[in-house]
């Protein structure tokens, strides 16, 4: 069920903070029909190239979803996470491969550059209008421009729904969002 509307004055901060200080741990059956009802819309889109994510304490666990990817054979690639102010670079990742430890508790493989065609984007909050809120750090706000042929998903657990988000210009609406609970096609 979604939550109440932020008011106007609270900033991104703010509901950062209490959106992540209330996050619960992701249950494995969560994380399971989310990867499923992730793998469905990978499925439809057809794509050769998935970006995902290796997760960080708290997030929908991907790495099965990522072993499934590359059994069915797609391409997966993992963004490496450089200095602030500069894009997500995406390597290309296959099972048992070393893992590099990057920026904030991220890991990424040191396989080839690819580009996506499909970036799956993890997220702190989201709205039914496509409305995202990540970390504070702009990573995606700075690599999306990059690759406007990727199809854009965002990921979560339906407790990460608010029914509205601030959104500044720079900031990218999802067209779907996908949960533990539904695919979500936004009214953008």
């Amino acid at each position: 069920m979604a939550k109440t509307v932020p008011s106007p004055d609270q900033d991104k901060k703010l509901i950062r903070q209490e959106i992540l200080a209330s996050r619960r741990p992701v249950m494995p059956r969560q994380n399971r029909q989310v990867a499923e009802n992730l793998l469905r819309v990978i499925h439809q889109l057809r794509p050769s190239v998935v970006a995902a994510v290796w997760p960080l304490p708290g997030e929908v666990d991907l790495r099965p979803l990522c072993r499934q990817l590359v059994r069915a054979g797609y391409q997966v690639v993992l963004p490496e996470t450089p200095p602030k102010g500069q894009p997500l670079l995406f390597r290309q990742w296959r099972e048992r491969m070393p893992m590099k430890v990057g920026r904030f508790g991220t890991c990424h493989p040191s396989g080839a550059r690819k580009v996506p065609d499909v970036i799956l984007i993890p997220l702190v909050a989201f709205d039914r209008h496509g409305g995202r809120l990540g970390y504070g750090g702009g990573y995606y706000d700075r690599t999306l421009p990059l690759h406007p042929q990727a199809a854009l998903i965002g990921y979560g657990l339906s407790s990460q729904e608010r029914d509205g988000l601030p959104m500044d210009g720079h900031d990218h609406r999802l067209p779907v969002i996908v949960t533990e609970r539904e695919i979500i096609h936004t009214e953008e």
